[in-house]
């Protein structure tokens, strides 16, 4: 069995500056996988070692895919084999691009059994390309999951609907996007980092994968932060009717 663990490699949250014109920096910023992916490599990781499985670790992106330390990240969490799409063109792709560029990475691997994402990515959060892989691949695709079970030829699935668990049967091969609590994504050991190089890492272009170019659905004008707004705040003093009232009509107010 194989098993495909996508994640994206994203510059860390607390290391962006946010400019007076709003714009944003990201030259103090290091690079990291998305949080929301880990959870896919964790799951991928424990599925591998229950069913005795390859699992591959799969990413699209820029030259931040070349990046030694996050190479060695993703290796030491689980997967034998890391696969990176390397284009100038994917550092700001939207989410269908990269579906499609993941798809044909995935179809260039060969067989796979099972493809994980991440419920969305840690950047932008569109939660669209685990949903746009599994429709450009043509296999049943399953968002929102909270646990796995794989037999023979199926997973058994389950995923919370607003308040009821739905049970599903998916035959395989399929694509399933994981909540980020379904698991704890571990923290490598020392072992596993010395080991992580061992392991093999390869670069495709994207005419190595057979990527057929497609344009963008959608095109990205600018990134700003929000317009900052000064909190306000009022102190209303007494416990009676009048102070009660006068609390919920602010309250009225601001809806």
């Amino acid at each position: 069995m194989n098993i495909v663990a996508c994640y994206k490699i994203v510059y860390d949250e607390q290391d962006v500056v946010v400019k007076p014109d709003r714009t944003l920096s990201f030259e103090r910023a290091a690079l990291k996988i998305g949080d929301y992916d880990l959870n896919a490599v964790e799951a991928g990781a424990q599925l591998a070692v229950e069913h005795d499985a390859t699992l591959i670790g799969l990413t699209a992106g820029g030259d931040s895919v070349m990046d030694s330390k996050i190479r060695k990240a993703i290796l030491a969490r689980g997967p034998q084999e890391n696969v990176a799409v390397r284009d100038d063109a994917l550092d700001m792709a939207g989410s269908l691009k990269t579906a499609h560029v993941l798809a044909a990475a995935v179809r260039n691997l060969g067989d796979v059994d099972l493809i994980l994402c991440g419920e969305g990515s840690a950047d932008r959060y569109a939660q669209q390309v685990g949903i746009q892989l599994g429709e450009v691949l043509g296999l049943p695709t399953i968002n929102g999951v909270t646990s796995i079970d794989l037999e023979e030829g199926v997973a058994r699935v389950e995923r919370v609907a607003g308040a009821e668990v739905e049970r599903l049967e998916i035959p395989l091969p399929a694509v399933l996007s994981v909540v980020a609590d379904m698991n704890t994504p571990r923290i490598p050991s020392m072992k596993d980092i010395l080991n992580a190089g061992k392991k093999p890492s390869r670069v495709l272009s994207l005419d190595e994968i057979g990527y057929e170019n497609r344009d963008e659905c959608i095109k990205i004008m600018s990134v700003e932060a929000p317009e900052r707004r000064e909190r306000t705040c009022e102190i209303l003093e007494g416990s009676d009717d009048k102070t009660m009232q006068e609390f919920i009509a602010r309250i009225r107010e601001r809806l």
